[in-house]
């Protein structure tokens, strides 16, 4: 069993050489009872409380001398929430990522930040260029190293690092890391789709929603432990707000409305080991939804009470999609130029499944009748009003008519099969979702049900609470069919705790929706030609950092049926 320092401040283990039909396993820490956490106190955050890498790291920053280190260079802590003053030098301290994986590529991350909370957002870096040199193996001795390369870390990009060696293998696990003026990564995991038309199979788990203040991270924690082959991230990877009384974990700094102010949150966000832990385990692709900007923002238009009314909100949308993109592992195509960023893309995993990765905000219309959950608003039965803007949707709708993938999955943000939200008598509506554009809702959903998409799955976020849907051809006569199904993830933190009210009476108001689940989590799914398995993973609680995790309900999808099953 090889051991190698992970980003997390303690070690992920790799098995060394996996028989014929057996995994690598990364394992983290456990007891005897469930997965140990280690302890967050949950204090107030300052600008030096940072959680750092290990000692390895902080022998670096007594080697990179007073250009990167503090007035002390303490060693850094290997469990989480330690307290106290941290050191100020070790460069690596938000971890390593890879995402946007190709049969012959894939994009590596990291920013180096020697002090991540600094207030200018900058992450206490010197205003000069950093070399920084990468490389990438097929083990995590780095015996066997496949490419490697050096790049330089620029202030302009807060010292981010998006790297896309070509060359690769299709269908392969790579090891990856990072080293800077002596310093040295953690080490991430990440794997190439396999060639175009293989089918094999993809265990593959998405989450949302993850407010630092409303709890911990520590269903992150569990995802990684899970060792997907794919992770899915379907928006609110961080929130604006500034911190509220009585909030778990302490936010730092005011609403983020600039660059400096959105690269510091994007930063504390990262310093969190369960998150660093996801990101290292498995290449991730990623959307926003509304809070990495602002909440409910559509198009050009700002929320209602926004601190950057009318002309202000493009300079802040501006802001938030140049740290967005400095924070994820994002392939320098989708580098923003101003307000404007092109997200939306389409991710093959061989033959087997065809990601269509959407975003829902940049080009929609504004939110009918005002916004928020409304009854008898004719605005939202406009066939001009848009979620996804004509280009966007156009682009959609060839991708289904040529697709050739066994699952055609669409990452995406808010709720897309019809939800009545008013029990009884009379119907409302979320003006948010795709019930507030019904004329985009109804020519994807018809997409979905075309004769060029074999399985038409719709993933979806932004609601903090795990539900499961059929998509019917017609919701007044569910007899006709499904064309496709809908599985939506809770939380990851928003919204606390949650309880276990199973909402019998939403889904009896919705027939064609098939469960709910009000705890926080994410969905872990397994593809292969035959089936789609949905498994809705929960942890009691996020308000402690000591939450087990477990399988609340399992869903099957047949090949060719689109129709729950339990499983």
């Amino acid at each position: 069993m090889a051991v190698r320092n992970s980003p997390l401040g303690h070690a992920i283990r790799f098995s060394r050489s996996p028989s014929r039909g057996h995994r690598r396993t990364a394992s983290l820490p456990t007891t005897a009872e469930e997965p140990s956490v280690p302890a967050d106190s949950g204090k107030s955050v300052s600008r030096r409380s940072v959680l750092l890498g290990g000692a390895s790291a902080t022998a670096a920053a007594v080697a990179l001398g007073a250009e990167f280190a503090g007035p002390r260079v303490a060693r850094a802590a290997a469990t989480r929430g330690a307290g106290g003053p941290g050191p100020k030098g070790p460069l690596f301290n938000l971890g390593v990522a890879s995402g946007d994986p190709l049969p012959d590529s894939v994009v590596l991350w990291t920013r180096l930040a020697a002090d991540p909370l600094a207030a200018d957002g900058l992450g206490g870096m010197p205003d000069r260029r950093i070399p920084v040199d990468w490389e990438i193996a097929t083990d995590e001795r780095f015996t066997r190293i496949v490419r490697r390369g050096t790049v330089d870390a620029v202030r302009e990009s807060a010292h981010s690092v998006h790297v896309e060696p070509a060359g690769l293998r299709p269908g392969t696990e790579y090891f990856y890391r990072f080293r800077a003026r002596g310093a040295v990564s953690g080490t991430g995991r990440t794997r190439t789709s396999p060639a175009p038309g293989t089918l094999g199979e993809l265990t593959m788990c998405f989450a949302s929603c993850s407010h630092y203040g409303e709890g911990h991270f520590t269903a992150y924690r569990h995802l990684a432990a899970d060792e997907p082959g794919l992770v899915l991230h379907l928006g609110d990877y961080q929130y604006e707000y500034a911190a509220k009384a009585g909030e778990v974990r302490t936010v730092f700094g005011p609403e983020t409305t600039t660059l400096a102010g959105y690269r510091q949150r994007h930063a504390q966000y990262k310093t969190d080991l369960d998150l660093q832990a996801a990101h290292a385990v498995a290449p991730w692709l990623v959307v926003w939804d509304d809070h990495e900007t602002e909440n409910n923002w559509a198009g050009d238009v700002p929320e209602e009470s926004s601190q950057t009314p009318g002309a202000k909100f493009p300079p802040r949308r501006a802001a938030a999609f140049q740290a967005y993109y400095e924070n994820m592992p994002l392939r320098s195509t989708a580098k923003p130029s101003g307000p404007d960023m092109r997200l939306y893309r389409r991710i093959g995993w061989g033959g087997l499944v065809g990601f269509h990765m959407l975003d829902t905000r940049q080009y929609r219309d504004d939110q009918a009748c005002g916004d928020g959950n409304q009854s008898g608003c004719a605005q939202r039965l406009d066939p001009e009003r848009t979620i996804t803007g004509a280009e966007q949707e156009k682009w959609l709708l060839d991708g289904l008519a040529r697709s050739t993938a066994r699952w055609d999955v669409l990452g995406q943000q808010v709720f897309f099969a019809r939800r009545d939200n008013t029990v009884g008598e009379g119907s409302s509506y979320s003006m948010d979702a795709w019930d507030g554009y019904v004329a985009s809702q109804d020519r994807i959903a018809a997409a979905l049900g075309g004769p060029r998409v074999r399985n038409g799955v719709v993933l979806t976020g932004d609601v903090h609470r795990h539900w499961a849907a059929e998509i019917p051809r017609d919701y007044a006569d569910l007899s006709a069919g499904n064309v496709a199904t809908e599985l939506v993830t809770t939380s990851i933190t928003s919204g606390g705790d949650g309880d276990d009210d199973p909402n019998r009476a939403a889904l009896d108001e919705n027939p064609h929706i098939k469960y709910h689940k009000n705890r926080r989590g994410y969905v872990r799914t397994k593809f292969t030609r035959n089936e789609l398995r949905a498994d809705f993973r929960t942890v009691a609680r996020v308000s402690k950092p000591d939450a087990g995790v477990g399988t609340d309900t399992g869903f099957v999808v047949r090949d060719g049926d689109p129709v729950l099953r339990r499983a």
